[in-house]
């Protein structure tokens, strides 16, 4: 027999017992609903956290603890690592800092790719820089503004004093940055600490010992990973040389434990849900196989063969199933809605939140569940004969 009219017959049939499809639908939907809620909730709040976590450089920032000895081919190398996003040497940093009006601001070197300037202008020589938040607002300085940084030093029991005019190019954000500060070029750090230990500056102007040419050892550096993933492999790496640093490991760990406990209970329930679906479809069919078992097999005397009959009672499962599919779609999408209207508080975040490819999944799966749990129960048309139709012709 052909499909389209073994598809056709049933149908007309699953019409004609529109009380018992409609039992059958909701039956189904009372378990793939709250699935997809439950697993929306488990997606959404995993994906938020992660991507909060990832879009906040400071979870991936490596900090050296302790003095080290860094030179500049050291730190070039870090920078070529495939698991390292940006790396700049820093300076000592009791003289990395700078006197602009009544603040003294801490200095941070930066560079093109830093992810705490995002997509701001990033400083170049040695007369730009970008503000901290709370340092503009302490200076009301916006972008645009010349300022003028003092750096002092004492030499033989006096205090002398450097003066330099810097222009902000930019104004960090609050989150970026929440402390009073301003990142400039690193040769900015390096004329400061140079000027601090007594040596000359001669791209400023600034006196000092000259003659001293030994190659520059740095006590620390800015570092982060390229992804989260990436965090753990780079401790491990700096501890095997014998490096101590501070990271957000232990905190990308419990979300990505979260992520696996929930997948684990998500599972187990689903697993449950599905086992009852399948019982009750294996049930539902065998009912339908006895209940319709005079129409069969008239079918049968017809010239239905038994697969075009076992056809017919998984076909009519299908139906069932794809209208549960889609009215169980249509209950989680006003169920995500509301929850994301009462729970997520950040936009671009969600509380419950699905992909179209986890539709799709659960389309497949609620039709595979179905139409094997119908052929199951369904196997009983192969003891249908014809002969048992003849009555009824």
């Amino acid at each position: 027999m052909r499909l389209p009219l073994v598809a056709s017959l049933a149908w007309q049939d699953y019409r004609n017992d529109a009380w018992l499809s409609a039992c059958s639908v909701l039956a189904l939907v009372a378990v793939i609903a709250p699935l997809l809620v439950l697993f929306g909730l488990k997606f959404g709040l995993v994906s938020s956290l992660t991507e909060r976590l990832q879009t906040d450089p400071a979870t991936r920032e490596i900090i050296p603890l302790g003095g080290g000895r860094f030179s500049s081919a050291v730190i070039e190398q870090l920078r070529q690592r495939p698991d390292v996003a940006f790396a700049i040497p820093r300076t000592r940093q009791i003289a990395a800092t700078a006197q602009v009006g009544a603040l003294v601001l801490e200095m941070l070197p930066t560079a093109p790719g830093d992810p705490l300037l995002g997509d701001l202008p990033v400083p170049e020589g040695l007369d730009q820089i970008v503000l901290s938040h709370t340092a503009a607002e302490k200076l009301a300085a916006r972008p645009g503004d010349l300022l003028e940084a003092r750096f002092a030093r004492q030499v033989a029991g006096r205090v002398e004093e450097q003066r330099t005019r810097v222009q902000v190019l930019a104004v960090l954000p609050l989150e970026a940055f929440a402390r009073d500060g301003l990142f400039a070029d690193l040769g900015l750090l390096e004329a400061a600490e140079d000027y601090r230990d007594g040596r000359a500056v001669p791209a400023l102007g600034w006196e000092g010992e000259t003659g001293v040419n030994e190659q520059r050892v740095y006590p620390a550096f800015r570092l982060y990973a390229g992804s989260l993933a990436d965090v753990e492999p780079l401790r491990v790496y700096f501890a095997a040389q014998n490096l101590l640093v501070s990271t957000q490991a232990n905190t990308i760990a419990q979300v990505q434990s979260l992520s696996r406990n929930l997948s684990i209970v998500f599972w187990i329930i689903a697993g449950l849900a599905l086992a009852g679906a399948f019982a009750a479809i294996f049930a539902g069919a065998l009912a339908a196989v006895a209940r319709k078992r005079r129409e069969l097999s008239v079918l049968r005397l017809l010239g239905f063969s038994t697969g075009a009959l076992l056809l017919f009672v998984v076909i009519q499962a299908l139906y069932s199933a794809g209208f549960a599919a889609v009215l169980s779609a249509g209950l989680y999408g006003l169920a995500e809605a509301g929850l994301n209207h009462l729970f997520a508080q950040v936009p671009g975040e969600y509380a419950s939140h699905l992909l179209a490819r986890h539709y799709a999944l659960a389309l497949v799966a609620v039709l595979g569940v179905s139409a094997v749990a119908a052929a199951c129960g369904g196997w009983r048309v192969a003891r249908i004969q014809a002969s048992e139709g003849i009555r009824d012709v």
